[in-house]
């Protein structure tokens, strides 16, 4: 086995992670917003949303145990779930982690959605944006592709969509008469409600 394994698993399974994220928020504006309404199917965009933030947390996991297992520069557990307890790059890291936190929270009070209060899963959920952003400066700052061209062509184009798509969701929020939106599942089928 190669011995930068670990490292190029840990970076590639971290840009990976990162456009499942934007994935995750895309499909999540697409949904909640309904802009596509006249050729999207609810049910279809929601279990898609579901399915790039579980993609987006195996991809996170998988970051973090090859940087554990990686021997280049040595993680640890400890190092990887406190906030400025690197020694490497401490500040980069930072985001990373609390980034991570971030996706922790929305995904469990996303599975616990039918029980908690819908504005306090809202507010969790909005989140996901701060989350984006902390993701991308972790990935710029703490890195080692930050200085390859494709790869900043890669983020530019991953930030760029979710730009464009949080423009898009303030302008949908703030357009009085807005069209209905898709809601909570009730069993097996989806409602539709009226965006509080």
């Amino acid at each position: 086995m190669n011995s930068q394994f670990w490292w190029f698993l840990s970076r590639a399974s971290g840009i990976v992670a990162w456009a499942l994220l934007c994935a995750t928020i895309v499909w999540g504006v697409l949904l909640s917003t309904r802009m596509m309404r006249q050729i999207d199917r609810p049910a279809w965009l929601l279990d898609l949303h579901k399915w790039f933030a579980a993609l987006s947390i195996a991809g996170v996991a998988i970051h973090l145990s090859a940087l554990v297992a990686d021997s280049y520069v040595k993680f640890g557990w400890r190092e990887l779930a406190i906030p400025m307890a690197s020694s490497w790059r401490p500040g980069a890291i930072a985001w990373g982690v609390v980034a991570t936190y971030l996706l922790v929270a929305v995904q469990l009070t996303s599975l616990a959605m039918k029980k908690l209060p819908r504005r306090f899963w809202r507010v969790v959920h909005l989140t996901s944006y701060a989350m984006f952003a902390m993701t991308s400066i972790h990935a710029f700052a703490a890195g080692t592709d930050a200085s390859n061209d494709l790869f900043l062509i890669f983020g530019a184009i991953l930030i760029t969509l979710v730009v464009t798509v949080t423009v898009i969701r303030v302008i949908y929020v703030a357009r009085p008469g807005k069209p209905e939106r898709v809601g909570p599942r009730s069993g097996n089928r989806v409602t539709v409600t009226q965006d509080a």
